[in-house]
């Protein structure tokens, strides 16, 4: 089936190409481990790093790939159809760069994302805390100004890379009274006294992908606050427009992942003296498949390029990237367990791939603005 990325530049089409094989030599090999061990995947970063996708995101002045919108797309969606895991170590380091990359200091971004980009320091985005996930407008954590600097108060939950990261971006409210614009962001290094976080959550999948809640009581300096103060609300929300892209991109290699491996089950399973791929009521799930994934793919290739267009005209794509999340968190939830179900018993178990993909995928419905969030945001785009 036809992915049509024919819109990528030869070299990115051959970064892409090398990066599958490595993907599937040396990181796909350890997916089922990593799922059973729930070990952290810090070996399988540091392959990604060696092949320039940590910093696949950051234009080549920070020291990144500077690669298209589309061909990030491509990239993240073959790291996850290797490794669920992986990808969201790596997607979260992600939020946690383009925090810097756009709401940060010229001396910010020369610090922190050339070290970024080439594996050395590991970012994390923290953002949501217990009674702010989807309005981050009821925050709590605060920061406030102190002789020297800022103190940090308050906690955060479900952060991904939270107790692994070599720096963080937390988000923190600095005047009350302004609602969203009172929300600034710091950037905070790892051993910083006063910050604290606590054992690895235990998820239902992304096992190696840890998630923490951190405790927050610290001493920052002055030139801990992200660019200007007041802008944090603003650099999240960009950050998101990006992230729900990359969400997009995972959940279409973990699909196409379950499809695949349906596919090639349907073929190879003979009943009666035929093989399952034959009947037609199996074809016709096939098919539904198919039409689903090839759905979502188009409109997170549209919300990619709609992104590399608002990079060179500041223009907004927050409706396209909700759709493209949307659509394609709710699709891949419906392939991977219809490609459990052609797996019959055995697509129950841990000896078949698409047990773990329909654990993986659970949460892309509900990270990084959940899909009832995304309906809100697509309907008042739509009303306004």
């Amino acid at each position: 089936m036809s992915d049509d990325w024919h819109m990528l530049a030869e070299e990115e089409r051959l970064f892409c190409d090398l990066l599958e094989r490595i993907c599937a030599e040396q990181i796909a090999t350890k997916a089922a481990e990593t799922d059973a061990t729930g070990a952290f995947v810090l070996d399988q970063l540091q392959v990604l790093a060696e092949a320039g996708m940590m910093g696949a995101n950051l234009p080549e002045e920070y020291g990144g790939s500077g690669v298209s919108a589309p061909a990030l797309l491509r990239a993240v969606s073959i790291v996850a159809g290797a490794c669920g895991s992986t990808a969201s170590a790596m997607t979260a380091h992600y939020l946690a760069t383009d925090s810097i990359l756009l709401g940060g200091t010229e001396a910010q971004k020369q610090h922190w994302l050339p070290k970024a980009a080439t594996g050395e320091a590991l970012g994390a985005f923290a953002l949501t805390e217990p009674t702010a996930g989807s309005d981050p407008a009821d925050m709590k954590t605060r920061a406030r100004r102190v002789d020297g600097g800022w103190h940090l108060k308050g906690s955060k939950c479900f952060i991904s890379n939270g107790g692994v990261a070599d720096f963080l971006v937390v988000y923190a409210v600095t005047d009350p009274d302004k609602g969203h614009r009172g929300i600034s962001a710091f950037i905070l290094p790892k051993g910083t006294p006063g910050f604290e976080a606590g054992a690895p959550e235990k998820t239902m999948g992304l096992k190696g992908g840890h998630v923490f809640t951190l405790a927050l009581d610290c001493h920052l300096p002055e030139d801990a606050l992200l660019g200007e103060e007041g802008r944090g609300f603003r650099t999240a929300m960009q950050v998101l427009d990006n992230g729900r892209i990359e969400v997009a991109a995972q959940c279409l290699g973990l699909a196409r992942a379950a499809m695949e491996s349906a596919i090639a089950y349907a073929k190879d399973r003979v009943i009666g003296g035929q093989a399952l791929a034959q009947r037609q009521g199996i074809a016709w799930m096939i098919a539904d498949m198919g039409v689903a994934f090839r759905s979502a793919l188009l409109l997170a290739q549209d919300a990619a390029r709609q992104r590399d267009e608002a990079h060179r005209t500041g223009a907004r794509f927050s409706l396209a990237s909700s759709m493209a999340k949307l659509a394609a968190s709710e699709s891949a939830g419906r392939i991977a367990d219809t490609a459990l179900q052609l797996h019959g018993g055995y697509g129950y178990t841990s000896d078949f791939p698409v047990e773990r993909i329909n654990r993986d995928l659970r949460i892309m419905r509900i990270y990084e603005g959940s899909s009832e969030i995304q309906r809100i945001i697509i309907s008042g785009n739509m009303l306004a």
